[in-house]
């Protein structure tokens, strides 16, 4: 069994797409059709802009989102997935390939949660950070005794064993990195991102996404959608919707997600978009796995 996976922030680089714009005419209709959506030309950020302008929040989602989806569709007959899934933003990706979401539809929603998201990180300077080779619980349990404090802290991304991110603001980041060292982390390091994703701050972002999905219709998608809230297998779409916005201020469990499916009889990824960050992280949850580049 197969599972196609999509990436999520971080992992766009200068050119992105350039390549599927320039030998497929396919890819070139659907780029089209979204700076046409957008309303300024992406494309040209994308193949031609520099590291700190895809950095921004509105430029990097619609981004990668777009080449990973578009990617998708270029392969025709030959994308046959058992499952999907995607990383926080990468999900939206999943949803499109597998069917749940049209492409136009998929294109305005990303927008719109990165313009949400940035705004909700204007309103909160706030940040995040990765936490090296320390046992999971012990980061949560330091992370809700700060928060019990009045600071915001809270586990944001479970990427694999020994490498958990926690987000809130940045005092609280900031403190939960002193006692996290202090409590054996090999190495706590923030990370270069607009603020605390995957965090009770974006709470203003939930409330107009969630407007956004709720009036968008979901179809039920070709194959089941592993979520990040809950790394179950979902098919029915009002599920589906109900675990997107939750997304935003809730865990990306992608531990559990690929643990999940190896459960389930997955034992073969293939990554669709930029980047091989979700390759390196299923070999480390599952040795086993054959995890290649579509």
């Amino acid at each position: 069994m197969k599972a196609y996976l999509f990436p999520g922030q971080g992992s766009q680089f200068p050119g992105m797409g350039k390549d599927l714009f320039e030998s497929s005419a396919l890819a070139r209709e659907f780029f089209e059709k979204a700076n046409s959506i957008l309303g300024f030309h992406i494309t040209g950020t994308m193949f031609g802009g520099t590291d700190e302008e895809l950095k921004q929040t509105k430029i990097t989602q619609p981004a990668i989102f777009l080449h990973s989806v578009i990617l998708a569709k270029t392969l025709g007959d030959a994308f046959q997935p058992s499952a999907v899934a995607g990383h926080s933003l990468g999900e939206f990706s999943a949803l499109v390939a597998s069917g749940a979401l049209t492409f136009e539809d998929g294109v305005a929603l990303v927008f719109k949660r990165a313009m949400t998201m940035q705004k909700a990180c204007e309103q909160n300077p706030s940040t995040m950070a990765a936490i090296l080779n320390l046992d999971d619980k012990i980061a949560e349990d330091i992370c809700a005794e700060i928060s019990a404090s009045g600071e915001i802290v809270v586990a944001a991304n479970y990427n694999c064993p020994g490498q958990l991110v926690i987000s809130g603001s940045i005092k609280g980041v900031n403190m939960a990195c002193e006692k996290l060292k202090a409590a054996g982390a090999k190495r706590t390091l923030l990370l270069p991102v607009g603020g605390a994703f995957h965090s009770p701050l974006m709470e203003p972002a939930k409330k107009e996404l969630e407007a956004a999905i709720n009036a968008t219709h979901f179809s039920k998608p070709i194959c089941p959608v592993y979520q990040n809230v809950n790394a179950s297998p979902i098919s029915d779409p009002e599920e589906i919707k109900k675990n997107l916005i939750a997304q935003l201020t809730a865990p990306v469990r992608w531990t559990q997600t690929i643990q999940r499916m190896t459960a389930d009889g997955i034992n073969s990824y293939v990554e669709v978009g930029p980047g091989k960050v979700l390759q390196g992280l299923v070999k480390k949850i599952n040795k086993e796995a054959e995890a290649i580049s579509a």
